[in-house]
């Protein structure tokens, strides 16, 4: 690595981390602004005071009591209107003077919020506060009103409470914090009612933990409207269905009668933990009264850096900071600033994952944690959460919403897998609003890519729902004669069948044609060659070399709710991947250190692979203990099917002269046609435990069963195998405070041995490959909107293949391969505006047991990796909507191959982007690779080392309508 490439990185990162850390101010604001998410928040608060305000913070808390106020004390009405920007009220008149989001105060926080303090002894006065600073609600109460119902939350210090949206998907969301449901004996309870209205499936009111009141209203088919307001009474909710929303015009609210609850269903009383108040500015005396209400609108954007929730470690819809595993979730916020159109540019993000090799842009693999991902060997690639080995292969991110990456052996969940862990790709589903949007990109190397994402209802009841993704991409490379073609279609459908089922039809079409990347020798490039220097654009291969392949998807997936408490669900999906190539590949270099030997080869197989799930997830309490139960049961069947397998001769070619076009030889092998067949079939449990708010174990087991058989149509043979095992787990998760989650857990996998590549001693058994890893760390929420992981794992892989040293060709079962490192990872908001996703990883991946390599270090794999993303947009003034980015990605050496013989030399990567938003409308600009590093990516084979791409350019023109 060159150190002066390496300072420039770091004096350009300092230069921009100063001008992102200070905000641009200005004195207007226009008066509609709207975000790009089709799933944006609209909050509005009339008041008697003439004004108006726009910020772009999804999750910006404001204090009802630090909003001036008349001295009248009017009921004052903050409006939460989720749902599609286009939907959104409108003001009749148009306000010239229009205040700052600097101008408002907000609360100071303090350290002392987190300390823990214990249950009072004696019942709380509804007039105050607890002596832990925390504001007691005595009771919740429902009132139906004309357009909708209003929720009630009993307190007369309504107006201390502030209230943070956190509202996903079509459900309303709102924590409470430094509150808590007691009733007038101390007791705590939960608040429920479903179906109180049309479009709306429930409406619920609990203690999320021992300082914070969490109110939910989850919508049939679209987001819900939540009017919030405080009186006498206490915080009211005023909630009424998307449908009525559109039909009736805004009424004021009025206040509200005492009416007994639908549904309350006791709990066991839960331990406070102190918080000292926030500071709170008192109200102002407004000076001007006015009969016509002016609203107060607070814009923000779906989207975020931080995600606090995951299905793929556990199957259900649990919260990150209470899964005791590392898992980390790359946002749509990151993958559109970055501009990432292949999932190798988002898992670029994740630490401890690694690019393997990438051929074409069609053959990518990756190490996760040392160890390598393999389509064929274990259920480590899926979508949706359902096993997909294509999933890693053409991959167009236009219908990926994020990705999710769960590290450490996952079989509890997914059956036969890879111990490294397991990428999930989650798609982007029906919107219940009209939502239109379109890229355009043009970039260097003759990049162009066109995209679009629409969606909608498609009645007018809004029970069945579409969205249609579609991309087309053709690039070329700084690679001589290779080039790129890309479309792919991803159509989704949903329909409410009833009020409690969901079912959703999804498809998906891919067609890609690729050339192929040859790849430099060793020496030359990564060692030194008496000959000269290779140059980073040689291509080895032939320009006539094509792949291509077509992958299609069909499946389904079916929800049905039995109660509030108790869900079914069920998903069938089937995957036909057709991949085709004629290509020359290199083999080694001739001792002149000029003569690299080739073959060419033709080259077809066809994959099948079907996949149905079954599984329900039940809430229960046993005592005063919560358990949320998963039982399942999984099916798959993966075909791999060559109907043609052919070498020939191929004229070597000159590194440094290179001629193509040379003929081809004679066919040196047969025409090697099989096929393996491999059916498993898995049950698993899991129950999540929870003893008290702060205090969880996770306990999952799961048996898997297969069977696998390979068929020689060459030869006209035919053998299988057949076994079985099972996969603990456990975990544990201890908070100390609410903003911390300390953890340990103990997972497992395991995968078939396969053997040799030609399955030849498939009638010695070898028994199944397994892997344990023990983690522990830490997970925070440093503020409502930043979080970091901290994590220490051991990895250990046993029953692995190595060569035969008495019979060449053939296996032995006697290696043992072990991972030991650090992860780091921080994702989120500093401040309003500034937003950065970062992570470190040390992994020291070793082959503790073999006959030839004990002791070496595992290929394509760091010690040492660092990724830092972070950009910064412009909040007010003219300058509004524009922002700027930043990006570090560090990787340390690594060994090329098991014998060591080399190593990839370290390297920073520098990338940075500037954009503007406005309205419907952005524009982008992408820098790759800023100072123009030489570096390799990654290793295939002791002679064949890859490049990484130099500096290019992308441009990037994005509508939502």
């Amino acid at each position: 690595m060159k150190l002066d490439r390496f300072f420039q990185s770091l004096l350009l990162t300092g230069a921009v981390v100063v001008f992102i850390s200070t905000p641009a101010k200005g004195k207007q604001v226009p008066e509609d602004v709207q975000g790009e998410s089709p799933t944006q928040r609209v909050w509005k608060s009339r008041l008697d005071r003439r004004q108006r305000v726009a910020v772009t913070d999804k999750q910006f808390v404001i204090s009802k009591s630090q909003i001036s106020a008349p001295s009248t004390r009017k009921p004052r009405l903050l409006k939460f209107e989720l749902g599609s920007p286009l939907q959104r009220a409108k003001s009749d008149e148009t306000t010239k003077n229009i205040s700052q989001l600097s101008e408002i105060e907000l609360p100071a926080t303090s350290a002392q919020m987190l300390v823990q303090s214990p249950t009072p002894t004696n019942p709380p006065n509804p007039q105050q506060t607890s002596g832990d600073g925390v504001v007691p609600i005595a009771g919740v109460k429902a009132n139906p009103t004309q357009t909708g119902v209003e929720l009630i939350l009993e307190t007369p210090l309504g107006e201390q409470l502030q209230v943070t949206n956190r509202s996903t998907d079509n459900n309303f969301i709102a924590d409470i914090p430094n509150a808590q449901l007691r009733l007038p004996n101390g007791d705590a309870f939960i608040f429920r009612s479903e179906k109180p209205l049309a479009g709306i499936i429930e409406i619920t009111a609990t203690n999320l933990d021992a300082n914070t009141v969490r109110v939910t209203v989850i919508g049939e088919n679209a987001l819900p409207t939540v009017e919030l307001f405080d009186d006498n009474a206490g915080l009211v909710f005023g909630i009424t269905s998307a449908a009525a929303t559109a039909q009736q015009p805004p009424q004021q609210p009025e206040t509200p009668q005492a009416q007994e609850p639908a549904n309350q269903t006791p709990q066991q009383p839960e331990t406070p933990q102190a918080q000292e108040p926030a500071n709170q500015t008192p109200p102002e005396e407004s000076t001007a009264q006015s009969d016509e209400p002016i609203e107060l609108v607070v814009t923000g954007e779906a989207d975020s850096y931080r995600v606090t929730d995951a299905t793929t470690g556990t199957k259900t819809d649990t919260p990150l900071r209470d899964i005791p595993q590392s898992i980390q979730v790359v946002p749509q916020q990151v993958l559109r600033d970055q501009q990432a159109t292949r999932l190798e540019d988002a898992l670029r993000n994740v630490p401890g994952v690694v690019q393997s090799f990438n051929t074409s842009r069609a053959l990518t693999s990756y190490t996760i944690r040392g160890f390598e991902v393999n389509e064929r060997t274990g259920n480590s690639f899926l979508r949706d959460g359902l096993p997909d080995p294509s999933a890693g292969q053409a991959v167009e991110l236009s219908n990926i919403e994020r990705v999710e990456v769960l590290k450490g052996p996952a079989s509890v969940l997914f059956g036969l897998a890879d111990p490294g862990g397991s990428i999930n790709l989650i798609t982007k589903q029906p919107l219940s609003e009209p939502f239109y949007g379109i890229d355009a990109s043009v970039g260097s190397y003759s990049f162009y890519r066109g995209a679009f994402d629409f969606s909608g209802p498609l009645n007018d009841s809004k029970t069945a729902l579409y969205r249609l993704n579609a991309a087309y991409r053709n690039s070329g490379s700084f690679i001589d004669f290779l080039n790129s073609e890309n479309l792919s279609i991803s159509p989704v459908f949903s329909v409410a069948i009833g009020d409690r089922t969901n079912l959703n039809v999804e498809g998906e079409y891919v067609e890609t044609r690729d050339s192929y990347a040859s790849g430099v020798p060793v020496i030359g490039s990564v060692l030194p060659n008496p000959n000269g220097e290779v140059s980073r654009n040689r291509n080895y291969g032939e320009p006539s070399d094509e792949i291509k392949q077509t992958i299609t998807r069909l499946g389904y997936r079916v929800e049905h709710k039995f109660s509030d408490n108790w869900l079914l669900r069920n998903a069938f999906r089937a995957t036909f991947r057709n991949y085709n190539d004629k290509i020359t590949l290199p083999t080694s270099l001739d001792e002149d250190n000029r003569t690299f030997n080739r073959f060419y080869r033709e080259y077809d197989i066809q994959y099948e692979d079907y996949t149905l799930t079954t599984n329900v997830v039940g809430k229960f309490f046993t005592g005063s203990i919560q358990h949320q139960l998963l039982f399942g049961l999984d099916w798959n069947r993966f075909s791999s099917r060559t109907p043609r397998y052919v070498d020939f001769a191929a004229v070597p070619i000159d590194i440094f002269n290179p001629v193509y076009g040379q003929p081809i030889g004679e066919p040196f092998t047969t025409d090697d046609r099989e096929k393996v067949l491999t059916d498993s079939l898995g049950f698993y449990l899991q129950d999540q435990i929870a003893f008290t708010d702060n205090l969880k174990l996770l306990l999952g087991v799961r048996f898997d069963t297969f069977n696998q058989k390979f068929e020689d149509f060459t030869a006209g043979t035919e053998t299988s195998q057949s076994d079985s095992a099972f996969s603990p787990r456990f975990g544990i998760v201890y908070q100390p405070i609410p903003a911390i989650s300390l953890y340990a857990s103990y997972t497992t996998s395991f995968t078939p041995a396969r053997g040799t590549i030609f399955f030849s001693n498939f009638d010695n058994l070898f028994d199944p490959g397994r892997a344990s890893q023990y983690e522990v760390g830490v997970k925070a929420d440093l503020n409502n909107q930043l979080s970091a992981t901290l994590a220490f794992y051991d990895l250990t892989r046993t029953n692995v293949l190595v060569d035969d040293p008495v019979n060449p060709g053939f296996q032995i079962q006697t290696g043992e391969q072990q991972s030991q490192g650090i992860e780091l990872s921080i994702a989120g908001q500093i401040l309003p505006g500034w937003n950065i996703f970062a992570g470190y990883a040390y992994i020291d991946a070793r082959i503790t047991e073999d006959i030839s390599f004990a002791g070496n270090r595992l290929p394509n794999t760091p010690d040492h990796s660092f990724n830092l993303w972070t950009t910064y947009e412009i909040q007010q003034g003219k300058l509004q909507g524009l922002g700027a980015g930043i990006g570090l990605f560090f990787v340390g050496e690594r060994a090329g191959d098991l014998d060591n013989s080399y190593e990839l030399p370290s390297y920073v990567r520098t990338d940075a982007t500037i954009f503007y938003n406005r309205d419907r409308f952005r524009v982008a600009l992408n820098f790759k690779n800023l100072f123009d590093v030489d570096y390799f990516e990654s290793a295939l084979t002791p002679s064949r080392v890859f490049y990484g791409q130099p500096f290019t350019v992308q441009g990037t023109i994005s509508w939502r309508f």
